[in-house]
C-alpha cells in the first residue's frame, strides 16, 4: 500500500495507565498446569507439616534436658525433619520454576497466535516493537507470579496457620501482641499494593516504547548514517531507555517499602516477645521451653508473611503485565465478524459457492473506503477522568465509488499519481479492508462472503515495498507453498534471473538472504517476492510496481516470466511507468480514489487528460 494512504505506524505515545488485568483473569494461565500445581501444593502441605514439627521437638529436647532425663531418637527425628524439609523445598522449587516457564511459553503462543491474526488496521496504528516487548518482556513478568511466592505463600498460610495455633494454645497473651504488629504491616501492604500494579503497567508501557524505537533505529540504520542523525538518533533512544529506568525506579521505589516491613515485623514481633516473654517466664507463666517453642513458631509465622508480601508484589506485577497481554488478546481478530459480515454480503451465490464461470475475475462496484487513524496525544495532554491520554481518530476518504471489471485472463493496469488509492484498490482484493460501502467481487461474489483463507488462495501479491523474510531463498519462495520441491524452486527462480544467486552461494536455495534480504539487492528482492508468486501460480495476480527496482535487462527478463505464467491468469497490475503497461487489455486510470478513465492506450490518450500528460511526460504520445 502506497505510504500516502495509510496511517505511519509509531505516532503517539503507549497510553502508560491502559487496561488493568484482574487476578481472575490470571488463573486460566494457573490451571493449566493444575496437576502440577496440586501436586506442589501436596509437597507444600507436607513441608509445612515438617516445618511445624520441629519446634515441637525443640521444646521436648529442652524439656528433657531441663529434666535431665534421656533424649532418645528425638535429637535423629529433628535431623530428619530438617533434611526432608529441604530436600521437599528443592524439589518444590524446581516444579515452579518449570511450571513458571510453561506459563510464559502459553501465555506468549496465546499472545503470538492472536497478535498473527490482528486485523491490517492494528498495525498500522500499533508499533512493532511495543507488540515485541508483550511477547517478550511482558510476558516473562507472568513467571514471578509462580517463581516468587504465589504457590509458595499457600504452603507459607498453611505455616503461618499453624504456628499461630501453637502460638495461642502455648500463650495467648503474647499471640494478641504479636498479631497486633503482623495486622498493621499487612495493612501497610494492601495499601501499597495497587500502587505497584499501576506503576508496574507503567513500566512495561515505557520499555515497550523503548523496543519501538529500538527496533525503528535498527531497521532505518543505514538511512541514519547515511543522513548523519546517528548521535540525534541515539540520543533519542537513550531518552526512550532513561523514561523506562524512570519507571523501573518508581516500581524498585513502592517495592522497596514494602519488602522491609516483613523484617521489620519479624525484629518488632522478636523484641515484644522476648521482652514480655522474658518477664513472663520470671512470673512463672510460662517455661523457658515453651518461650523457645513460641519464638520459633513466631519466625515460622513471619516468613510466610515475608513469602506473602512478596506475592503480593509479584502478583501486582504481573497482573500490571497481564493488562498489556490482555488488552491485545482482547482485540478481534481479522475474520472474527467474518460470520455476521458474509450472510449481509451483497453477493451472487451463497456464501464459500462456487466462483461463476462466467463472471469477471475481479469487480468494483461502487466501492467506497476511508482509513481510520486512531492516535494517543503526546506527552502533556491533559488526562480524561479515567486517567488515560485522550485518543484522537482521523478519518482519511480514499476511494470514491471506484466501479471497474478485470475479466478473466485479461491484463488490467491501474495507473495515475502517487497516493490516488491504487495500492488501496488491492488491499481490498486481498481483504486486507473492507470497504464501508460498495461491493468487490471475485467471479461474482462478495469477497466478504466467502472465506479469507479461500480468497487468497485464488491470489499471488507482490506487494510495492517486496518484504524479503530472514530465513533462505527456500523458505521465502516455499512461504504459501510449503510442498513445492526444489526443482520447481530452481526452475522459478532462474525464469525471473535470480540464478545467479543460487550460483553464487554453495548452499543453493539454502543460503541466507539476511535479515529483510540485506544479503540482496533491491532488484533481487523484488525479483524473489515476484518468484514466491509465481511459484505458487494463482489464478489471479496483484502486482504492485512489481519492477520498479530493476533494470531494463531485468524488466524484460522480468515480464517474460509473467508472460509466460500469465496465460489463462488474470493480472492486476501497478504501474508508474506506462511503458510496461501500454500492452495491457485494459487501463483503468485513478486520480484522487476515482476511475477517470478506462480502456487501451491508444483510447486514454485520446480521451483522458490525466493520462494523455502522463503519457506525453515519459515520452510516449
Amino acid at each position: 500500500m502506497s505510504t500516502t494512504s495509510t496511517p505511519r505506524r509509531g505516532r503517539g505515545r503507549a497510553n502508560t495507565s491502559g487496561p488493568r488485568a484482574s487476578f481472575g483473569q490470571l488463573l486460566p494461565y494457573l490451571f493449566e498446569h493444575n496437576k502440577v500445581l496440586g501436586f506442589v501444593i501436596v509437597l507444600s502441605v507436607l513441608l509445612a507439616a515438617a516445618s511445624l514439627a520441629q519446634p515441637l521437638l525443640v521444646s521436648q529436647v529442652i524439656t528433657q534436658v531441663g529434666e535431665g532425663g534421656s533424649l532418645g531418637g528425638l535429637v535423629w527425628v529433628l535431623i530428619a525433619l530438617v533434611v526432608i524439609a529441604g530436600l521437599l523445598s528443592g524439589y518444590q522449587h524446581y516444579l515452579l520454576q518449570r511450571t513458571g516457564e510453561g506459563v510464559v511459553l502459553s501465555s506468549r503462543k496465546r499472545l503470538i497466535n492472536r497478535i498473527l491474526r490482528l486485523p491490517i488496521s492494528e498495525f498500522d496504528a500499533r508499533r512493532t516493537g511495543d507488540l515485541v516487548s508483550r511477547v517478550g518482556s511482558d510476558t516473562t513478568l507472568l513467571r514471578a507470579v509462580l517463581t516468587q511466592g504465589l504457590v509458595e505463600a499457600i504452603g507459607g498460610s498453611l505455616t503461618f496457620l499453624g504456628a499461630l495455633i501453637a502460638m495461642l494454645v502455648i500463650d495467648p497473651v503474647l499471640l494478641g501482641l504479636t498479631v497486633l504488629v503482623v495486622a498493621i504491616a499487612v495493612t501497610t501492604v494492601t495499601l501499597l499494593s495497587r500502587k505497584v500494579r499501576d506503576a508496574s503497567h507503567a513500566a512495561q508501557a515505557k520499555v515497550g516504547d523503548l523496543a519501538a524505537a529500538v527496533e525503528r533505529s535498527i531497521s532505518a540504520v543505514r538511512t541514519i548514517r547515511a543522513a548523519n542523525a546517528t548521535e540525534r538518533e541515539a540520543v533519542a533512544v537513550e531518552s526512550e531507555a532513561t523514561g523506562a529506568w524512570q519507571k523501573g525506579i518508581e516500581v524498585a521505589r513502592i517495592s522497596a517499602l514494602i519488602v522491609p516491613i516483613a523484617g521489620i515485623a519479624m525484629q518488632v514481633s522478636f523484641l515484644v516477645v522476648l521482652g514480655v516473654g522474658g518477664f513472663r517466664v520470671a512470673n512463672g507463666d510460662i517455661t523457658i521451653a515453651n518461650l523457645v517453642a513460641f519464638i520459633l513458631f513466631l519466625f515460622m509465622m513471619i516468613m510466610p508473611l515475608g513469602q506473602a508480601f512478596g506475592a503480593i508484589a509479584a502478583v501486582n506485577q504481573a497482573l500490571g503485565a497481564l493488562g498489556r497481554i490482555q488488552e491485545i488478546l482482547d482485540l478481534p481478530t481479522e475474520d472474527q465478524d467474518d460470520r455476521e459480515i458474509a450472510p449481509l454480503a451483497v453477493s451472487v451465490g451463497p456464501a464459500n459457492a462456487a466462483i461463476l464461470p462466467d463472471a469477471p475475475a475481479i469487480e468494483f462496484d461502487d466501492v467506497h473506503f476511508t482509513y481510520a487513524k486512531v492516535a494517543v496525544e503526546p506527552e502533556g495532554t491533559p488526562a480524561d477522568d479515567a486517567g488515560e491520554a485522550p485518543l484522537v481518530i482521523e478519518s482519511r476518504p480514499v476511494l470514491h465509488g471506484v466501479s471497474f471489471a478485470a475479466e478473466r485472463g485479461t491484463r488490467i493496469a491501474l495507473v495515475g499519481p502517487s497516493g490516488a488509492g491504487k495500492s488501496t484498490i488491492l488491499a481490498l482484493i486481498e481483504r486486507f479492508y473492507d470497504p464501508q460501502s460498495g461491493v468487490v467481487r471475485m467471479g461474482g461474489l462478495d469477497v466478504r462472503s466467502l472465506e479469507r483463507a479461500d480468497l487468497r488462495r485464488q491470489i499471488g501479491y507482490v506487494e510495492q515495498d517486496a518484504p524479503v523474510l530472514a530465513g533462505t531463498l527456500r523458505d521465502n519462495l516455499t512461504l504459501g507453498t510449503p510442498e513445492a520441491t526444489d526443482d520447481e524452486c530452481i526452475a522459478v527462480l532462474r525464469s525471473v534471473n535470480l540464478g545467479s544467486v543460487l550460483d553464487r552461494d554453495p548452499a543453493g536455495l539454502g543460503a541466507a538472504v539476511g535479515e529483510d534480504g540485506v544479503m540482496l539487492s533491491g532488484g533481487e528482492r523484488q525479483r524473489l517476492a515476484i518468484a514466491r508468486a509465481l511459484l505458487a501460480a494463482p489464478p489471479i495476480l496483484l502486482l504492485d510496481e512489481s519492477t520498479s527496482s530493476l533494470d531494463g535487462v531485468n524488466e524484460q527478463m522480468m515480464r517474460e516470466a509473467i508472460d509466460a505464467v500469465a496465460e489463462d491468469r488474470t493480472l492486476i497490475v501497478i504501474a508508474h511507468r506506462l511503458s510496461t503497461v501500454v500492452d495491457s487489455d485494459r487501463i483503468v486510470v485513478v486520480d484522487d480514489g476515482r476511475v477517470v478513465g478506462t480502456g487501451t492506450h491508444s483510447e486514454l490518450v485520446s480521451t483522458v487528460p490525466l493520462y494523455r500528460e502522463l503519457a506525453k511526460h515519459q515520452l510516449l504520445v
